[in-house]
């Protein structure tokens, strides 16, 4: 069986990983022969693909990014099933293996449900997949943040600053949530839960006056009590949502003129996603990928491979779609005993 494997959406940690060991585990087990599509639904809609033999993904597990390339493309726009099941008979291409976040794995269902076999890798350096424990490049978003944050801090401490720390979150607040716990954040600020200006100051205040450097963690799709929408300046994106980024800067004012504390704000921004993964990301990715030639080699179309606890299990696309994995209450409630 020849099967084609694509990369969608947002670069990510571990995307490397998951295709070694779909590749390996396909070809020493079951033989399979593996092509990878150029740059996400791009390729699979225009039928540009490159040969995926084994040397090919030799010492990639540790790579950032993807050898594959990536895009937004949507599959139906100048394509659709007919299109793309073309090129697949055209090639020889039996079954498809994408990997990527909600909007890939929407489509791939659709396209599922007419006929085409497709399997899915979940995708989401967020973590905001609803039908998996934790997707590969969190930890590694984490880590990435987490580092940065702590230096942030050792200038904060050196001049008597207010630092504000802004990481990636758009509807949820997971890295933020771990980042800042794990950097001993004096406020974390998460899509979830809106906190106003008054009280985000009083943290800030009783940290500086125990003579503490005070640090606020902010995730970019944060609302404020006192606002209807996230922080956005930038226009639209190309499936129309808005680009998210600066409410940390917008804190930041708010807050010096409200403390009296200079206070400065730095925006992590694609850093947290680029890079090499950390091991655990290299490892669940790797398990993924194994996991995906499972479900092809046991026709499970229509499904996905997810984490649930320590295994790894197969659900169908449903599960992840139209259901964000949130933070919830108890979480940011165990956490905002340590603000201030």
């Amino acid at each position: 069986m020849k099967i084609g494997i694509l990369t969608s959406g947002g670069d990510c940690p571990g995307l490397n990983a998951v295709i070694r060991g779909a590749v390996l585990k396909g070809i020493k087990i079951h033989g399979q022969e593996f092509v990878g599509f150029r740059d996400g639904w791009r390729g699979v809609v225009e039928g540009d693909i490159m040969d995926l033999p084994r040397q090919s993904v030799r010492g990639i597990s540790k790579q950032g990014g993807t050898i594959l390339g990536t895009s937004r493309t949507n599959p139906f726009d100048g394509g659709g099933p007919e299109v793309i099941k073309a090129h697949m008979d055209r090639l020889g291409i039996e079954a498809i293996i994408a990997i990527g976040g909600e909007g890939t794995l929407a489509a791939a269902k659709r396209l599922t449900d007419v006929g085409l076999k497709i399997v899915g890798v979940p995708k989401t350096v967020d973590n905001d997949l609803d039908a998996t424990d934790y997707t590969f490049g969190f930890d590694t978003a984490v880590q990435i943040a987490t580092e940065a944050i702590d230096r942030l801090r050792t200038t904060g401490e050196s001049h008597h600053r207010c630092m504000i720390a802004e990481v990636m979150g758009r509807h949820v607040g997971w890295i933020a949530l771990h980042a800042g716990m794990a950097s001993g954040a004096h406020a974390i600020l998460i899509p979830e839960q809106k906190v106003s200006i008054e009280q985000i100051a009083e943290w800030v205040l009783d940290a500086h006056e125990r003579g503490r450097a005070p640090l606020v963690v902010v995730a970019e799709g944060f609302v404020p009590e006192h606002l209807e929408s996230p922080h956005s300046e930038r226009g639209l994106d190309t499936f129309g949502r808005p680009r998210l980024g600066g409410i940390g800067d917008q804190l930041s004012s708010q807050l010096e003129e409200r403390t009296g504390i200079e206070t400065r704000a730095t925006i992590l921004g694609h850093i947290q996603r680029g890079g090499v993964p950390t091991a655990y990301d290299r490892v669940l990715a790797t398990r993924l990928g194994m996991a995906a030639i499972d479900s092809v080699v046991d026709g499970h179309w229509g499904t996905m491979v997810a984490l649930s606890g320590t295994n790894i299990v197969h659900v169908p696309f449903e599960a992840a779609l139209g259901n964000l994995k949130t933070v919830p209450q108890s979480r940011y409630d165990e956490a905002s005993i340590l603000f201030g």
